[in-house]
């Protein structure tokens, strides 16, 4: 797990959410926000829905659920995502410092990347635009090296 958050503060600020959206706190949702919390990877729901069907006997979470977790976690800046357009979404935990992604066009690998060159650029940028960066996102999309040879 490379997270920067400690799970307990995820878990405290994902129960803030639910009280602040009229929604009950399940044991369902937090399997669901444990998963995310410990995925090293990319994933998109149903892979989730996998890794919790395989690895947690007990639970009966349907896809739905799954589903519409990761919309409210989205709205609430606890998960990001890429999108892939046609091919849905991929997220991950938005617990991690920030980076930036590459991502292969053929195969689908994401590889996170940070170049404070870049970060510092973008700030100059802004700054000749007097414009406030509040976020942003950087997607480059390409051929990785494996799918090249």
């Amino acid at each position: 797990m490379n997270n920067n958050e400690n799970y307990d503060i995820f878990l405290g600020r994902f129960k803030e959410v639910l009280r602040r959206n009229s929604l009950k706190y399940t044991k369902q949702r937090e399997i669901i926000l444990q998963t995310i919390y410990n995925s090293t990877e990319h994933f998109t729901p149903e892979s989730l829905y996998g890794e919790i069907a395989q690895n947690v006997s007990e639970s009966k979470i349907g896809i739905a659920t799954i589903y519409r977790t990761l919309s409210l976690l989205e709205k609430e800046n606890m998960v990001t995502s890429i999108s892939f357009g046609a091919n849905g979404k991929k997220y991950e935990a938005g617990t991690k410092d920030h980076h930036d992604h590459m991502i292969c066009d053929s195969c689908g690998k994401i590889i996170e990347f940070c170049d404070e060159v870049i970060e510092e650029l973008q700030e100059k940028v802004a700054l000749k635009h007097q414009f406030k960066i509040i976020d942003h996102v950087m997607q480059i999309h390409g051929i990785c090296k494996e799918c090249q040879d």
